[in-house]
């Protein structure tokens, strides 16, 4: 697995989304798969970067991993904010429309229907989300 350390600020998301591809690039990733870990990529990160350290600047660690049988992407968000869970959060209610609807929880959404699995843990003080998604080659 490979690890990079960034700042949790909004300015390191396109560094954050070249360090993913980077990681997927010897693969001949499908451009649908890197669209969608590029939007799960941006959901998490912005979150981490708005919600994580509210008194003061943090950092975020990307892990990524491509590897296995089917071939997959395993990313690994971990900061020390706050502790928080976002699959926890009840999901949008995409049936209401956008001014009916309660602000929040349409990322989270969009990043659980897209990837494989999405995981959280509280480990050692850290919040660590994991998303996991199949890459199809063909």
């Amino acid at each position: 697995m490979v690890e990079r350390v960034f700042p949790a600020t909004l300015d390191q998301l396109e560094p954050v989304q070249a360090f993913v591809a980077e990681q997927l690039e010897q693969y001949d990733c499908p451009m649908k798969v890197q669209f969608q870990l590029d939007v799960a990529v941006e959901e998490i990160f912005v979150n981490i970067a708005h919600y994580a350290y509210p008194e003061h600047n943090g950092q975020a660690t990307v892990r990524c991993c491509v590897g296995g049988d089917p071939l997959q992407v395993t990313i690994q968000f971990l900061d020390n904010g706050q502790p928080f869970n976002p699959l926890n959060k009840p999901d949008a209610d995409i049936t209401l429309s956008a001014e009916e609807r309660a602000i929040g929880g349409l990322g989270i959404l969009m990043v659980k229907k897209s990837m494989d699995a999405v995981d959280y843990a509280y480990e050692d003080g850290k919040n660590v989300l994991t998303i996991k998604k199949n890459i199809q080659l063909g």
